[in-house]
């Protein structure tokens, strides 16, 4: 069920890395539910006109503490923050040095912890106080050659289920979204690269059982859902975006 129209009226929500993708979706869904979006990105040239646009690098505490206390003085508060931030990596094992293993965990896992305790001081004067993180399919099924970003979109869901209990004595509900393999800028590039785009891409689509890659709005809709003041008893919990391809084995036809 979709909040209703106006669910977020009046509510101030943070999106990292919000100028593009999944992102914008999300912020575009907030936006239209009457929610005071900031969106948060290390280049915000394209982030959509309509939303406040502040430079931030998740991987730096000193630019996210100045970003999300600027948020926080233009609106006079922060009600939710949508921590979608992160990278890709590929790869097995021994594919990533140690450099880009500490590189990637900073931004997807790291960045997390760094965007919401700065949010905390308004998040726990919210009456409608809400966290929702971006994890994905990788962070409970084997993924080939996406070891270490299995690794950092695992620790993503464990610190979910962590910060909703720590937080949750606070007012503040935490949450996650597991996306399959979603039609996005970075997933393009990936295709673009490979040998065959085209059989790349008919792969992807699939591998997940509903036949094809997922839209950001399908993942927007979701985090709308995990956001709304409706879903005050819904806390520590993941939606799957994913078509199935978390728990459906179809037989083949």
């Amino acid at each position: 069920m979709s909040p209703s129209k106006g669910a977020l009226d009046g509510l101030v929500a943070i999106v990292t890395g919000g100028a593009s993708g999944i992102g914008a979706a999300i912020a575009s869904a907030l936006h239209e539910q009457g929610a005071q979006v900031a969106v948060l990105d290390r280049d915000t040239s394209t982030a959509d006109a309509r939303f406040a646009a502040f430079t931030a690098d998740v991987s730096d505490r000193e630019s996210v503490d100045a970003a999300v206390a600027a948020v926080a003085e233009r609106f006079g508060g922060v009600d939710i923050v949508i921590n979608n931030a992160g990278i890709g990596a590929q790869g097995d094992i021994a594919a990533n040095d140690d450099d880009e293993w500490a590189r990637v965990l900073s931004i997807n896992v790291t960045g997390i912890a760094r965007v919401t305790s700065a949010a905390l001081p308004w998040l726990r004067r919210s009456p409608s106080a809400a966290v929702c993180n971006t994890a994905s399919i990788a962070s409970t099924t084997g993924l080939p050659q996406r070891a270490l970003y299995s690794a950092s979109k695992g620790a993503v869901s464990a610190l979910t289920r962590a910060m909703a209990a720590d937080h949750l004595r606070d007012g503040i509900r935490v949450n996650a979204v597991n996306p399959g393999t979603a039609d996005t800028p970075w997933v393009g590039r990936l295709l673009d690269s490979a040998a065959d785009p085209a059989a790349e891409r008919a792969a992807l689509n699939a591998r997940q059982p509903h036949g094809r890659l997922v839209s950001a709005d399908e993942v927007a809709g979701a985090v709308l859902y995990l956001v709304s003041p409706a879903s005050g008893s819904t806390t520590g919990t993941c939606i799957e975006v994913d078509g199935g391809m978390a728990s459906l084995r179809l037989r083949s036809e």
